[in-house]
């Protein structure tokens, strides 16, 4: 009984050490995991966890079937639209599986019954729901960071100015700034902490966006530095560029959207009236229907 009791002591004891070593071990995080906690947000919401859960253990042959170039496509799809959810490339091929399974069972049913419409409405949903979540989250966050990026040069200007390096302002301002930009300088900086050189921090931040006017500051930073052009002058000159374009990007679609209007007036709204005043018109007139019916 001693020895029994000696045991279980020294295995409690045991336990104990083992589990402070693993609450003080620094745990390694996937590549694609990491990235998402960087720069996405890594709660999910209920539905996605639950989904997440049940098609996990099918992600990997989802991947194979995949292959390779498809992959890396939708990877790089994931990293531009900033990791939403925390996505990654792994749940990817769990939602995939399951909206998949979902769709082509909801169709099958549809189709026995002959609903052939609502059928390739749950074909289609199965096989595209998880792209259009990606699709919708690049267009934001795109969005978000064009419209943040004109007053963070202003300000990072002011900074540089005010007598801080560039990297040290850089990291001053960011602090400032919450959203994806604020999310990508952090990666950013993280990388130049880490001894990558300013220059391809930068290259890697113009290849996770697909923004033209994130690529027109890194390219125009670049080649400031190049050039050993201000500092200054070169934000302040990109920050009026950027807002240049946006004007002109804005008269742009103000152009497109006057024929759209013009043709849903056109082809709706001037029958719909002529018909009405037409109805309005005949009806005052005082006419018996009766003599056309016969009653």
């Amino acid at each position: 009984m001693e020895l029994l009791l000696a045991l279980i002591t020294g295995l409690s004891v045991a336990g104990v050490f083992c589990g402070i070593r693993m609450y003080r071990a620094e745990a390694k995080l996937p590549g694609d995991l990491a990235l998402a906690l960087e720069i996405g947000s890594s709660r999910t919401g209920a539905v996605d966890s639950l989904v997440d859960r049940l098609g996990m253990r099918y992600s990997p042959a989802v991947l194979r079937l995949m292959g390779p170039k498809r992959v890396n496509e939708v990877r790089r799809k994931i990293d531009l639209a900033g990791n939403p959810g925390g996505l990654t490339i792994d749940r990817y091929g769990a939602r995939r599986a399951v909206y998949g399974f979902l769709g082509a069972l909801g169709g099958l049913v549809m189709l026995s019954k002959g609903s052939v419409f609502v059928a390739l409405l749950l074909l289609a949903f199965g096989a595209f729901w998880t792209e259009v979540g990606i699709w919708s989250a690049i267009r934001v966050r795109r969005d978000q960071i064009e419209r943040t990026l004109p007053d963070f040069l202003d300000v990072l200007a002011v900074v540089v100015s005010a007598g801080l390096g560039f990297r040290q302002a850089l990291d001053r301002v960011a602090e400032k700034y919450e959203g994806p930009w604020s999310d990508e300088l952090r990666i950013t900086l993280r990388q130049m902490d880490m001894g990558v050189s300013r220059r391809q921090a930068f290259d890697e931040l113009r290849r996770r966006n697909d923004s033209e006017q994130v690529a027109q500051f890194v390219t125009a930073l670049q080649q400031g530095e190049e050039l050993g052009a201000p500092i200054v002058d070169t934000l302040i000159q990109i920050a009026n560029d950027m807002r240049r374009t946006d004007a002109q990007n804005a008269r742009r679609k103000a152009a497109k959207a006057v024929p759209k209007a013009t043709l849903v007036i056109t082809s709706l709204m001037v029958p719909a009236t002529v018909i009405l005043l037409g109805a309005g018109l005949f009806l005052g007139t005082g006419t018996n229907f009766g003599s056309f019916t016969g009653e």
